[in-house]
């Protein structure tokens, strides 16, 4: 099962940081989640919610957001930063935020298995919009996908399957045996998000999820 950090190991340093990275690095996490938006100078940057102070990340430039503080003095990093950071040490579970990601995402992940000794297996990348992940199969059918839902569809394994999904990452409160044994009949794994309690982690183990994303990962 892979023990899986959400934003790094978020429960104890700055979300989506450097410092949170390494600490997930530090505990031995196998998948490392975290969250992309594009800026209005086209880089990716690594940050959750689409707004940064009064504003939307995609009307900031790289030099605005680089001036916020994301906590304990650290930067708000660039996804190279981290991908440089992590150096293949850990799978990279990376959610495509907004609609302008895909393209770039997938130029990214073929430059680093291209030119920095990473592979496919090295990412997966996730995103509650169906299209977004379209467009990168298409870019790129070696890519590895998840499909990120809150509440399921009827039909989730006949869209997994049209898809050619790695995962399904689910959120714990829609989750249960049923759809884990319908997932696994198809071969497809499913992840869970986002687990904190050391009952809830033991739930989730008894219903034999696939990994586990947690802010705490070294509880899993």
């Amino acid at each position: 099962m892979l023990r899986g950090g959400h934003k790094g190991a978020s429960g104890y340093e700055p979300e989506n940081t450097l410092r949170s990275f390494q600490k997930a690095l530090n505990l031995n996490t196998d998948i490392i989640e975290l969250d992309v938006h594009k800026c209005k100078t086209g880089e990716l940057i690594v940050i959750h919610d689409n707004i940064l102070g009064k504003k939307f990340v995609k009307d900031l430039t790289l030099e605005e957001i680089k001036s916020q503080d994301a906590g304990k003095g650290e930067r708000i990093p660039l996804l190279t930063e981290v991908l440089n950071l992590i150096k293949h040490r850990a799978i990279v579970n990376i959610e495509l935020k907004d609609e302008s990601s895909a393209k770039i995402v997938a130029q990214i992940i073929q430059f680093y298995i291209k030119n920095k000794k990473w592979s496919y297996d090295n990412f997966l990348v996730s995103s509650f919009n169906l299209d977004e992940l379209k467009k990168i199969k298409n870019i790129d059918s070696n890519i590895n996908i998840a499909i990120l839902w809150n509440i399921i569809p009827d039909e989730f394994i006949k869209i997994a399957k049209e898809l050619k999904v790695f995962s399904l990452n689910l959120n714990k409160y829609f989750i249960n045996k049923d759809i884990v044994d319908k997932a696994h009949s198809k071969n497809i794994r499913v992840l869970v998000w986002t687990v904190n309690e050391p009952t809830e982690i033991e739930k989730m183990k008894k219903l034999g999820v696939d990994g586990i994303f947690s802010d705490y990962p070294d509880r899993i």
